[in-house]
């Protein structure tokens, strides 16, 4: 047993620079409170007091976070969502007490181990506690002061926190910077938008609070209330703003960064715009920062949004008058997949000044269709609409539809949990979205000449008539429906709820529609939906029908100040530089002219590579082709994969792509510039073909250095660490090539195609002769040069890994083009469908799958965590429908079709 003398000595500092902090570990742990220490050799040790505190005379559990150094620093208070606790946020208390800062931390009333009764952010309740934080640090000796009592204090916390941060600013003047996240302006109009209760939101929002019991009993009798009625009172409404940050909206007068999520159905955009509107009417400096992800769920960019937070305080606590706090509005835009893990590839957009949710609106034309049929859409194409003008009656501009008794079954828009990952996808054609025969009506646009980028609230003025002259409850969304009609995605899986009292019925009136970053491309449809029902929201228990006729077009937002950036650079990229066009530009100079070209094509400046009618013949033969007549455009970004069989074509098509052999017919265009052997922008061009030949006895840097002198450029265009960085070669380029393993022989091949950091990177089957840990390491390669924005060619013959690492296909047989387009396109079209759920799938229930109609079959997958079913008859969205009313808690669907069915399929059989 180990003695409490031998035990104080083992936890005795074992060097001097730690002795200081004993002692102050000593002084407090006399004073009361627990201190433990937060240790990291390359930071400053950051010390943490647990104590309970009574601020507003309930018991509050807190933890406290400072760093070394005797200096005044100044303060900041992290709030937790709604369920958590103030565990929930202590990485982040940690990192920002390393930077500096006196960190507090707390878990609100009726959370954790806090005392007391859930009261929604009360005046009298938690925003009384956090004045009562705030004096507690005035009293600590290392907390900065603006004057006696008044600390220098930032807050910033995420949903539940984020609100708290506001209302503090706005009760308490002594608060000098906020950082809210992903929270709400008004409560009411959160939960109660536009009159209609959110009633799957707020049941959720009940029981992650631990039940109605938890609440204060006002609370909870008002939720009852409204959940039996399915309507909101003016009394509910009441309570709620009371208690929400626009209630002291002419109070917060304070720098702040405000960061609402996309993928949010709780607590929208629109939400973020109300709070920009009035704190910059205050005078203060405030900056918008759109996520992509948010309640639904999706990417919350937690590295990124905490990073910007600690540059806010920086700048505004600390007074560091040099730091960059970013743009007034940035938004996350999807950009690609991520071939490594499905997920969504990310960019910024951003703007000087906040653009609103209306900025540079646009007029889209609208025609009725009398779409009554069942519309539903999903990322594989599922989507269907048949049965058109089934319960619904089009006349004109104008549609007449019906709420079903009991509002069942209804439409199926945003799903907590669920509805983010699909989000996040949204612009690249993924979603779910169901809406059922005779419970809709529909406007929809001509094709889109031009792509249109909409960031804000589309608008739209109609004429609503419920038959019985009743209050009309509707739902309206903006689909993107593509140029086949087959396939139509929700952006952000976002739906508006409106309620149209019998006053406002019968003339024309403005429905604001939900608020969304959003490209539609050339060709797609927009189609405006009004629906009778929705599985987030309380409809009317009678039915009803509805008339809505469209009074004007749709007017849609476009932002155009809002400039889009490069694709963001991973964090093993930083410190490439940011001049790539200087270098591009010095490369062409630098090149050596040895054939002329034809003029460029300015409208393909920004195009790596288009491929038109593109031929080349065998030797010696008028009628045998190598290349016939093959097409493909590839964008910027891309890791697209080269796949036939044996002699489809691949490799001659390479080799005139990089300049070696002359097409017969055709064009290829490197960046709008003609492809002839010695063409400028070939220099532009990194090639890996058939291996690269060292010398043995030099090191793989030797090697690079002297590959790079031959070429007669400058040394400081070489860009020779970047490349070793990316290729990650490490220790081994000290060594001589000859005792190089074959996979680090191909990733020293790979880096010198990527000397001089080329725009556009071709490899010719990279993984041959490797074993699989190596062929891992080389896609790894392949997907951390794409990323930078750059672009990867590559032909191989291994399809599960082209399946891994490309975004995009070119599929050849016998010369010929077959099929061109992203990898989750051409692997989707089997009906073999992948669910994944949040828990273990019992037998019964995937036996009660099985059963539903149209459904083939529905098995376990070995996790136990998904099924695999097969479709017959049903679409995928119907399916989801179902699983969404059996209470299968889905997280992901998707196809489930190896790219090797798919390829085999294409080329009929081909060997490969």
């Amino acid at each position: 047993m180990e003695t409490p003398t031998v035990r104080w000595r083992r936890l005795l500092p074992r060097t001097p620079a730690r002795w200081a902090a004993a002692v102050a570990v000593l002084a407090v742990l006399v004073g009361g409170g627990t201190w433990t220490a937060v240790a990291d050799d390359g930071l400053p040790a950051v010390q943490r007091e647990d104590r309970m505190l009574r601020p507003g005379g309930v018991e509050i559990d807190t933890s406290y976070f400072t760093a070394g150094g005797s200096g005044k620093r100044p303060a900041v208070l992290i709030g937790h969502g709604f369920g958590g606790s103030k565990n929930d946020v202590r990485a982040q208390a940690e990192k920002l007490a390393a930077d500096g800062y006196a960190v507090l931390t707390w878990s609100a009333r009726g959370f954790g181990k806090s005392g007391g009764a859930i009261s929604l952010n009360d005046p009298d309740g938690e925003v009384k506690d956090v004045s009562g934080l705030i004096d507690w640090l005035a009293g600590r000796p290392e907390v900065e002061l603006d004057k006696k009592g008044d600390p220098r204090v930032g807050l910033t916390g995420a949903s539940y926190g984020g609100a708290v941060s506001l209302l503090a600013a706005g009760y308490d003047q002594r608060v000098d910077a906020i950082a809210p996240v992903i929270t709400y302006w008004n409560l009411a109009d959160a939960l109660f938008p536009d009159g209609v209760f959110k009633k799957l939101w707020a049941g959720i929002f009940v029981t992650s609070g631990g039940g109605c019991e938890k609440f204060e009993k006002k609370l909870c009798e008002m939720y009852e209330r409204v959940a039996v009625s399915g309507k909101p009172d003016a009394a509910a409404t009441q309570l709620l703003t009371e208690r929400s940050p626009s209630a002291v909206a002419d109070r917060i007068k304070v720098p702040s960064l405000l960061v609402q999520g996309q993928s949010d159905s709780l607590f929208p955009l629109g939400h973020a715009d109300a709070m920009q509107k009035a704190i910059s009417a205050n005078g203060a400096p405030v900056s918008v920062d759109w996520i992509s992800g948010g309640h639904d769920g999706g990417d919350s960019e937690t590295a990124r949004v905490e990073g910007r937070v600690g540059s806010w305080f920086d700048r505004y606590l600390k007074e560091e008058t040099g730091t960059d706090t970013g743009p007034a509005f940035r938004v996350t835009r999807t950009g690609g997949i991520d071939s490594t893990d499905g997920a969504a590839l990310k960019r910024g957009a951003s703007s000087d000044t906040y653009p609103g949710l209306r900025s540079g609106g646009r007029e889209i034309p609208l025609r009725a269709t009398g779409g009554g049929g069942a519309s539903a859409g999903t990322g594989t194409g599922a989507g269907t609409e048949t049965g058109a003008g089934t319960g619904t009656k089009s006349t004109g501009s104008a549609e007449t539809f019906r709420n079903p008794a009991g509002a069942v079954p209804p439409a199926i828009s945003a799903v907590p949990g669920v509805g983010g990952g699909l989000s996040q996808l949204s612009s690249l054609g993924v979603g779910l979205s169901l809406d059922f025969p005779g419970q809709f009506g529909r406007f929809e646009s001509a094709p889109l000449a031009t792509s249109v980028h909409v960031t804000g609230t589309p608008t739209v003025r109609v004429n609503v008539k419920e038959a019985a002259g009743q209050d009309a409850v509707l739902f309206g969304k903006v689909y993107d429906v593509s140029p086949d009609g087959r396939q139509q995605v929700l952006p952000s899986q976002l739906v508006a709820p409106y309620r149209i009292t019998p006053d406002q019925q019968g003339k024309p009136v403005e429905l604001a529609l939900p608020a969304v970053d959003h490209e539609f491309d050339a060709g797609h449809r927009m189609r405006l939906v009004f629906s009778a029902t929705d599985l987030g929201y309380a409809s009317p228990a009678e039915p009803a029908t509805y008339t809505v006729t469209a009074d004007g077009p749709l007017t849609v937002p476009t932002a155009p100040a809002v400039a889009t950036a490069a694709a963001t650079l991973p964090w093993w990229t930083w410190g490439l530089p940011a001049a790539a066009l200087v270098i591009a530009a010095g490369l062409l100079i630098t090149a050596r002219r040895r054939t002329a070209t034809p003029a460029p094509d300015p409208a393909l400046t920004d195009v790596p590579l288009q491929i038109t009618g593109l031929s080349k013949k065998y030797a010696k033969s008028v009628d045998r082709y190598a290349v016939r007549e093959l097409s493909f455009r590839v964008e910027k970004g891309q890791v697209l994969g080269l796949l036939g069989p044996n002699g489809a074509g691949k490799t001659t098509t390479l080799r005139m792509l990089m300049g070696l052999i002359t097409p017969d017919e055709g064009e290829i265009r490197v960046f709008g510039q003609a492809i002839r052997p010695g063409a400028p922008v070939l220099s532009r061009v990194g090639a890996f073909v058939e291996g690269a030949g060292f010398l043995p006895h030099l090191s793989g840097r030797a090697n690079l250095d002297l590959y790079w002198q031959a070429t007669g450029r400058p040394a400081e265009d070489a860009h020779i660490e970047e490349a070793l960085e990316i290729a990650g070669l490490g220790d081994a380029l000290a060594r001589a090539v000859r005792t190089y393993s074959q996979g680090m022989r191909q990733r020293l091949a790979i880096a010198q195609a990527m000397l001089g950091m080329p725009d556009l990177l071709i490899l010719d089957e990279p993984t041959n002769g490797l074993d699989p840990p190596q062929i891992r390491e080389m896609r790894d390669v392949m997907i951390r040069y794409a990323a930078g924005g750059r672009t990867v060619i590559v032909s191989s013959h291994l399809l599960s890994e082209v399946e891994q690492s490309c975004t995009h296909l070119v599929v050849m047989d016998r010369g010929r083009l077959v099929q061109a387009g992203p990898v989750a396109e051409i692997t989707g079209s089997g009906d073999m469908i992948l669910v994944t759920v949040a828990e273990t799938v019992s037998e019964p229930l995937a036996e009660k799958v099985a059963s539903l109609p149209g459904i083939g079959s529905a098995v376990r997958t070995d996790d136990g965590r998904g099924l695999l079913v097969r479709l017959d008859g049903a679409t995928t969205s119907r399916l989801v429908a179902d699983l969404v009313r059996l209470d299968v808690p889905v997280t992901g669907v998707g196809p489930h079709r190896r790219l090797e069915d798919a390829f085999l399929t294409l080329i009929s059989g081909g060997a490969a």
